[in-house]
């Protein structure tokens, strides 16, 4: 069974776009998170709800012209890891 994440509602994160990076800053934690591509892309994806990598891949695939499935759906499962380590998602 694929690891489900979730992230923390958008009113606890304050974004702000710094050329090609993201600046997070995650309210409970008082981090400022300097991220890139796809970060801020995967968070607003679990804004609709915990998911798993490939249904975080489905719902960039919405908005968002992505090739390569597979390689996209091992991207996107090591971004959460590494968002989960930092504290800007979590396993639900």
């Amino acid at each position: 069974m694929a690891a489900l994440y979730r992230a923390d509602p958008p009113a606890l994160r304050v974004t702000a776009a710094a050329d090609a990076m993201t600046l997070i800053y995650h309210r409970p934690s008082g981090i400022t998170h300097v991220v890139a591509s796809p970060v801020p892309e995967i968070l607003d994806a679990l804004d609709e709800g915990p998911a798993d990598a490939r249904s975080i891949l489905a719902r960039l695939a919405v908005a968002h012209d992505l090739s390569g499935e597979e390689e996209a759906g091992a991207a996107i499962a090591a971004r959460l890891d590494e968002m989960a380590a930092a504290g800007l998602v979590a396993r639900a």
